[in-house]
């Protein structure tokens, strides 16, 4: 049973169901989830780069993953998540501005990557990210403080440190599932067929009861460190539910969300909510950069310039290049 809160089913308007992420809640049980499908923004950001596809697949992982935990935030919040390790892939940014624009990047050590790309072994997350640390720091906007989570990177992926976050900061059972992959996608009229990158991700949360959910022969400091609803019958079978879910229907353009869903939790009835699009957005600006520029002494500007006098900056995430010709950086 599919039944959605405020509008009508995607596919009865027949628009693309790539670039979103689309809220549901299971009807029989309290569980409240999202599922993201990110197509063209994160090829876009990907290709700006131009990275070795190891790179490019952790990060468009890092993609879903921020834009299935940004989503809540009001317009004017921003999430960031920023990974910092000993691995190969040793930096990765995501910002993801509410409601819906991302950008990010990633550092890598481009000679340990090829060793990677050319080794016959599975490449798993340990052997890109390694060890460190994943921080994610909420800004909700307006005059609310802003607070940040940081959890352990010890060989695990992306999806597990996030496990660990809600564990540690809202002890709610959780269960994430991301998938990343280039595909083949058709062209449209003249252009011609693409290799193309996809990520997906699907996210589920057990919704206590009012009050919580209370043991009788637990002490308070139990009730304190326990996950809230973590045997609860509901939750065990949606979760059960929600982990046959498959990498490839996460990216399948062919399978719409409000399908997938269906086919996962049919038999608890589910309810969608209004999906919010995604779209790759840099903040970056010529305005941004003099301002920047302007910031630093006089002697370490004269330091930057080329040998014709100029002063070249190229923005991180987007790749776009800033040229100022003279001192007065106009």
């Amino acid at each position: 049973m599919m039944e959605r809160a405020t509008a009508p089913s995607r596919l009865a308007r027949g628009t693309s169901a790539d670039d979103i992420v689309l809220p549901f809640g299971t009807v029989k049980s309290r569980v409240s989830g999202r599922i993201v499908r990110l197509g063209p923004a994160v090829d876009s950001v990907l290709a700006a780069h131009d990275y070795p596809d190891l790179v490019s697949a952790i990060l468009g992982e890092a993609m879903a993953l921020t834009a299935l935990l940004g989503h809540p935030l009001q317009a004017g919040g921003r999430l960031i998540l920023q990974t910092k390790t000993d691995g190969p892939v040793g930096f990765i940014v995501i910002h993801y501005d509410a409601p819906g624009a991302m950008r990010g990047y990633a550092s890598f050590d481009r000679q340990k990557i090829d060793q990677l790309s050319r080794s016959e072994a599975m490449v798993s997350p340990n052997d890109l990210i390694g060890a460190g640390r994943m921080a994610m720091t909420i800004d909700p906007g307006g005059s609310l403080s802003s607070h940040q989570g940081i959890v352990a990177l010890d060989g695990g992926s992306l999806s597990d440190a996030a496990h660990a976050y809600f564990r540690q900061s809202e002890q709610l059972p959780t269960f994430i599932s991301l998938a990343v992959a280039r595909q083949m996608m058709p062209g449209i009229g003249s252009t011609a067929s693409q290799w193309r990158w996809r990520a997906g991700g699907l996210i589920v949360q057990h919704v206590p009861r009012l009050g919580g959910d209370p043991r009788p022969d637990e002490t308070p400091e139990e009730r304190d460190t326990r996950l809230h609803g973590e045997d609860d019958d509901d939750w065990l079978r949606v979760s059960t539910l929600a982990s046959t879910v498959e990498g490839h229907e996460l990216i399948d353009p062919s399978l719409s969300p409000e399908r997938l869903l269906l086919r996962l939790f049919h038999e608890e009835g589910v309810r969608v909510g209004d999906e919010t699009t995604v779209t790759a957005r840099c903040r970056c600006s010529r305005e941004r950069i003099v301002g920047f520029l302007r910031g630093f002494p006089v002697e370490d500007l004269a330091d930057m310039r080329e040998a014709d006098g100029a002063i070249t900056v190229k923005c991180e995430f987007c790749s776009a290049s800033y040229r100022f010709e003279d001192a007065r950086l106009d």
